[in-house]
């Protein structure tokens, strides 16, 4: 083993707890909206995310990341993946719920497996074929309990928007990758997201929106901790260790939010059998993409 390795439970616990904050966000975003709105608690997790990432930089970063030409694919990555991915993720979480929300965006490896097939001629084997048979059931199951739960099926379009969003910007995010360091990278992307969304606010005549208090604003708060942990750990999880065992794991986090949603918000979502054994399923088919595409 080299001397940058690390034994595998310790990155599949990083994976594990990335899931398992990602998950927390969720639920406190789901909190959150009950008194507030999805622009309100969308920007407040954008400036969660830019001071989070900025003292990141200044603290653990050396000065020879600093690339000038990784910052298109991250400007290009904060517009397509933040502002359209988190922001229709807030919404859809308030349009759906907390548990179908969340196995639903989880999709975004298979937008990447797909986009992968597509675009850059990747071939298509029977693990992706099963893992999108399960997928689509699942997928199927989480439409059909919508007249249970109490959403649209319509409604459903900011989910699959979001994992949309978070599936493309993958390939973008790679190439930035290339030029630059993660953590600086991820702070550009979070700028870019914040200004983008500050000016449109404005602009639309919606100032008013950045202004939160009360529980709303702390449970955004936790959410936006709650997230940037999440996709910190994920970094550092995939830089030691192997991407067809991280990424699955990482994706359990629609499993974590079943019992959270249970425990948490049992006075606002029913939970289903068609929503549990649907999220099951979805996960279930992204760890047989993510792991042996």
């Amino acid at each position: 083993m080299s001397g940058r390795t690390m034994p595998v439970d310790i990155y599949a616990l990083l994976a594990l707890l990335s899931a398992f904050f990602n998950a927390s966000a969720t639920i406190l975003i789901r909190q959150g909206l009950q008194d507030s709105n999805p622009q309100t608690g969308f920007w407040i997790n954008l400036v969660v995310g830019v001071v989070g990432l900025w003292l990141a930089v200044w603290i653990l970063t050396p000065g020879d990341v600093f690339a000038i030409q990784a910052l298109p694919y991250f400007i290009a990555a904060g517009l397509l993946g933040t502002v359209g991915g988190r922001f229709t993720r807030f919404l859809a979480i308030d349009k759906v719920g907390a548990s179908v929300a969340a196995p639903i965006i989880n999709l975004n490896p298979f937008i990447s497996a797909g986009l992968a097939i597509v675009l850059l001629g990747e071939r298509v084997t029977l693990p992706i074929l099963a893992g999108t048979l399960v997928i689509v059931v699942g997928t199927i199951l989480l439409s059909m309990s919508g007249r249970q739960v109490g959403f649209r099926p319509r409604h459903l379009v900011y989910p699959f928007t979001a994992a949309l969003c978070f599936g493309s910007v993958a390939i973008i995010r790679k190439l930035g990758l290339s030029q630059t360091g993660p953590i600086f990278g991820a702070a550009v992307n979070m700028t870019t997201a914040l200004v983008a969304f500050t000016l449109y606010l404005w602009a639309s005549g919606n100032g008013q929106v950045m202004h939160c208090r009360g529980p709303s604003l702390w449970y955004f708060i936790g959410a936006g901790i709650g997230e940037n942990t999440g996709v910190c750990l994920m970094i550092v999880a995939l830089s030691l260790g192997q991407v067809s065992l991280v990424v699955p794991l990482a994706g359990t986090a629609p499993l974590f939010v079943l019992p959270m949603t249970w425990l948490f918000l049992r006075h606002v979502e029913k939970l289903t059998w068609r929503i549990i054994v649907g999220s099951i399923l979805i996960v279930a088919g992204v760890g047989l993409l993510a792991g042996w595409r």
